[in-house]
Parts: C-alpha cells; sequence; structure tokens
C-alpha cells in the first residue's frame, strides 16, 4: 500500500511530535527550569504588558470621549500622549489616595497600641494575681513542677558559634536583599518604558502582529486567531473595569454604613475595602479582617458589630452586586462567575482569581458560537436569549446573526414568491 506525499509528510510530523514529548518527559526537570530561567528574563516584559493594558482602559476613555473632537494633524500628535499622562496620573492619584489614607492611620493605631500595651500588661498580671488568690491549688501545682537547670556552658557555646557562622550568613543575606531590591527597581523601570512603548506604538504593533499572523498561517486560521484575540482583549478590560466599579460599590456601601452607625475608621475601612475588593470575590476579607483590628483597639463591641454588618454587605455583594456587575461586563452568567473565581483560585492563587474570570468568558463565548454553529448546520434551533449575569438580556453571536439573517432573507423572498 503506498501512501500520498501530503500523508507521508503529516506521519513524519506526528513521529517528530511524538519525539518530543517524549523527550520533554523524559528530561521534565530540565524543560521546566528552562522555562522558568525563560520567563524570568521576559518577565520585565511580561509585567509591562500588563501595565500597558491597565494604562490603556483609561486612556482610551480619555481619547473616544475626552478628547474625541481632536482629529486635527497637530491634534492628533498632542492626543496620544496627553492622554497617555492624564492615564498615569489618574492612576498614581487612585494609589495615592488609598495609600495616604490608609498608611497613616495604621502607622497612628500602631502606636496608639504600642501606648496601651504597658496597661494591657499591668491589668494582666492583676488579673493573675488575683486569680492565685483566689485558687491556691494552682499556685502549689506550679510549686510541684521542677525548673530545670540552665547549663551556661552550652548556651556560650551556642552563642559563639552563632558569632563565626552567622555573620557571614547575615552578610550574604544583606547582598542578597540589596540585589533583588536593585535587581526589582530596574525590571520595574524596564517595565513601565516597555508600557508607555507599547501604548504610543499601540496601532502600529497590532498591524504588525496582524500581518505576522497572515504571513505564517492560513488565511481562515490567521482570521480565525485574531477574532480570538479581540474576544480576549474585550473581556479582559470589561473585567478589570466591572471589577474596579464593583469596589467602588462596595466601598461606598461601608463608607455609608459605618457612617450611619458611628463606627470609627469609616473612611479608612471603606477604602481599603475598595482596594483589596479587586481580589474577586475574597479581597473584600482582608480589609475586613484590617478594620476588625482597629476598631478592636477602640470598642471590642463595635468590632463585633463591624463583624456581622461586613457579613451582610458581604452577602450583598457578592450574590447580588459581584455576579451582575462583572457577569454583564464580560457577559458571563453569575453561576459560571463563582465557578471561574473559585477553579482559579484553587490552581493559581490570587492571580487565577483575576485572570479565570475573563478566560472562561472567551472559553464560554466560544463554545456558545461552536455549538450554535454546529445545531444551524443540522437544522437544530439556536439559542437566542443568553442568561447574561441573571439578567435574561439577549445578546446574539456572529453566527446567530447570520442564522437570523438567513432567516429573514428566506422569509422575504418566500414573501415574494
Amino acid at each position: 500500500m503506498e501512501f500520498s506525499k501530503g500523508k507521508i509528510r503529516q506521519i513524519r510530523h506526528l513521529m517528530i511530535l511524538g519525539a518530543l514529548l517524549v523527550l520533554a518527559l523524559t528530561y521534565s526537570k530540565e524543560v521546566f527550569q528552562g522555562i522558568a530561567f525563560f520567563f524570568g528574563i521576559l518577565s520585565p516584559f511580561l509585567v509591562g504588558g500588563v501595565m500597558a493594558f491597565v494604562l490603556n482602559i483609561p486612556m482610551r476613555a480619555y481619547e473616544e470621549k475626552l478628547f474625541r473632537r481632536w482629529r486635527g494633524k497637530s491634534a492628533a500628535k498632542c492626543k496620544r500622549p496627553l492622554c497617555l499622562v492624564l492615564s498615569i496620573v489618574s492612576v498614581s492619584v487612585v494609589i495615592a489616595i488609598v495609600v495616604g489614607t490608609v498608611v497613616p492611620q495604621v502607622v497612628t493605631t500602631a502606636s496608639e497600641i504600642g501606648r496601651k500595651i504597658p496597661a494591657f500588661t499591668d491589668k494582666v498580671l492583676e488579673n493573675l494575681d488575683r486569680l492565685m488568690k483566689d485558687y491556691p491549688e494552682v499556685t502549689a501545682k506550679i510549686d510541684e513542677l521542677e525548673l530545670t537547670e540552665i547549663k551556661w556552658d552550652s548556651v556560650l557555646d551556642s552563642i559563639i558559634d552563632f558569632l563565626k557562622n552567622g555573620a557571614g550568613d547575615v552578610l550574604n543575606s544583606t547582598v542578597s536583599v540589596a540585589s533583588g531590591i536593585i535587581s526589582g527597581i530596574v525590571n520595574g523601570v524596564i517595565s513601565f518604558i516597555f508600557a508607555i512603548y507599547v501604548l504610543s506604538q499601540k496601532e502600529r504593533l497590532e498591524d504588525q502582529g496582524r500581518r505576522i499572523l497572515t504571513a505564517y498561517l492560513p488565511k481562515a486560521a490567521a482570521a480565525r486567531t485574531g477574532e480570538i484575540c479581540s474576544l480576549l482583549y474585550k473581556n479582559f478590560s470589561s473585567f478589570i473595569t466591572g471589577q474596579c466599579l464593583e469596589a467602588v460599590i462596595l466601598g461606598f456601601m461601608f463608607v455609608v454604613t459605618m457612617t450611619l452607625f458611628r463606627m470609627p475608621y469609616a473612611l479608612m475601612v471603606g477604602v481599603l475595602i475598595a482596594f483589596t475588593a479587586l481580589i474577586p470575590i475574597v479581597g473584600g476579607f482582608i480589609g475586613c479582617w484590617v478594620g476588625v483590628f482597629l476598631i478592636l483597639i477602640d470598642n471590642p463591641l463595635q468590632a463585633l458589630w463591624f463583624i456581622i454588618l461586613f457579613l451582610i454587605l458581604q452577602q450583598i455583594e457578592g450574590n447580588l452586586i459581584y455576579p451582575r456587575v462583572v457577569g454583564n461586563s464580560v457577559g458571563l452568567p453569575a453561576i459560571w462567575v463563582l465557578t471561574a473565581v473559585s477553579v482559579g483560585g484553587s490552581l493559581f492563587g490570587i492571580s487565577g482569581m483575576l485572570f479565570f474570570i475573563p478566560l472562561t468568558s472567551s472559553f464560554y463565548a466560544l463554545l456558545r458560537e461552536s455549538v450554535n454553529s454546529r445545531n444551524a448546520g443540522k437544522g437544530l434551533p439556536v439559542a437566542q436569549v443568553e442568561d447574561n449575569g441573571g439578567q435574561g438580556e439577549g445578546r446574539q453571536t456572529a453566527v446567530e446573526k447570520q442564522n437570523s439573517a438567513g432567516k429573514d432573507t428566506g422569509k422575504r423572498t418566500g414573501k415574494k414568491r
């Protein structure tokens, strides 16, 4: 039996792929080390890409809404740098407000704790003395305990060994920490410069990427890859916008309710919870424990009421606000939002929670389009209504629109006949 040239080429490619998989499994440790080294080299550029993606959201809003009438050549040259500067300033102002609101209050509370520790210690000692007087059997049990004799020679030897060996370790640790800080600063500067370059040349980079796809992929595959990239961009940008909106709503709810119930640190706790709520669903708990710690210093009973208030608002936010605000922004039903957060957090922690919602939304849209396309090809009915975040709002995909257009055309031609 003879094979065609195309079949022989396909078999050869499968054999090469199988050999590569066997080598990858055999030397898996070296492969993972190489991947880690590769990503370590590219980490400044990956971080810069993330920074560019985040900064592009307010920059695009400035370009399309605030400066949309700047269309001349001279205005166009100033429009992009001005919007980029405004975007950087906006993000910096938000971070400065959070840090300026939270950090001074935490420092003040820490100093108050330091002042209250001596009084707290005296109160504990007083209670212990009272306990000893009221329960003499406890004192008798303590007296029966045999106190071990301290071997000062061994303690002195341990101190000498630490001074001999620990000095070098401390020096090495200091050098490592210093080099890590310097490396982090350098990588941060490189990431920031790369982000600025990407934002200033994003149209050109997009065109270059499109031309690379059309050059090395078939026309249909290149077009499909471009559609998937556009879908990912839309879902990620919508998710970030919805997540920020949800965080602002939650922080405002805490500021208002804590002010109404006359709880201390209302503004600071509200800002902190809004900032930590950027982590999907569970981020607010971080701000909760900080708020409990701060309120506990002033009034333990109010700290208990704050926990009850947090649980109530968290239930409202988690079951009503978050699935609808974020779910509607990415076009994902509420149940899949919760599933994406749970699975992403279990696999990759906080970063998994952040990335899995838009990834799940993109996969959901692609799967829905594929299912509708196959059902339409078999003559089966296509779902026209989407459970968009539990709202029941209709949204049609490209395939669904084509099917609807085909049905409408058929109806019109049938009427003419």
